[in-house]
């Protein structure tokens, strides 16, 4: 049996698209069985859909409070027999009181090598403007356990990008997803995948 994943989006889902076309290629120990959004019309849905893969909007107005928003959550997660959660664009930050359900079940690329550039306010294009100022030669991606400090978590796997002449936040933000998101996300989500197999 496979490891039962959830993916929980925002937005456009390239790193969902990611790790769907790495299914039964570089992710095999895992499959995709759920994608979760936190907001109406998100994109990565329609990916989803188009994969064939369930999917569950959880929106946090109508749950009335962060408390709320993450137990029912936990409800569809719990529903669907999720093992590991990865995050992958979900613009929420999980309380102690989520992550400490799942430890070491909860994955999320952040898109600078970490402890550079993280932290909480750093997501989007926030990060790589800020390496552009900071002058930084090398970026990257990194890929890690959640817990409750925001990209606190045990670090996984991480690859580097180069920064060059011209770059742009959006430009280096486009580099990074291909020469490392996309690559070390689904790669980590196999490696965690096969080690919960061994546990069972």
């Amino acid at each position: 049996m496979k490891t039962k994943i959830a993916v929980l989006v925002s937005g456009g889902g390239t790193n969902l698209q990611a790790l769907i076309d790495a299914q039964g290629t570089v992710l095999n120990s895992g499959e995709i069985a759920l994608v979760v959004s936190n907001a109406k019309g998100a994109y990565a849905l329609e990916r989803a859909k188009k994969a064939g893969i369930a999917t569950e909007t959880v929106l946090k107005k109508e749950c009335g409070s962060q408390a709320a928003f993450e137990e029912k959550l936990k409800e569809v997660l719990t529903a669907h027999g999720i093992e590991l959660i990865i995050l992958a664009g979900f613009m929420t930050i999980l309380t102690e009181n989520f992550t400490s359900a799942y430890p070491r079940h909860i994955l999320n690329v952040h898109p600078s090598l970490i402890p550079s550039f993280c932290g909480e306010g750093f997501y989007g294009l926030r990060v790589h403007q800020a390496a552009l100022d900071y002058g930084v030669k090398v970026t990257g991606a990194t890929v890690h356990f959640v817990n409750e400090i925001p990209d606190g978590g045990e670090i996984i796997a991480q690859k580097a990008v180069y920064i060059e002449e011209g770059d742009t936040p959006e430009i280096l933000q486009r580099r990074v997803m291909e020469q490392a998101e996309w690559i070390l996300l689904p790669q980590a989500a196999e490696k965690v995948c096969a080690s919960l197999q061994e546990e069972k």
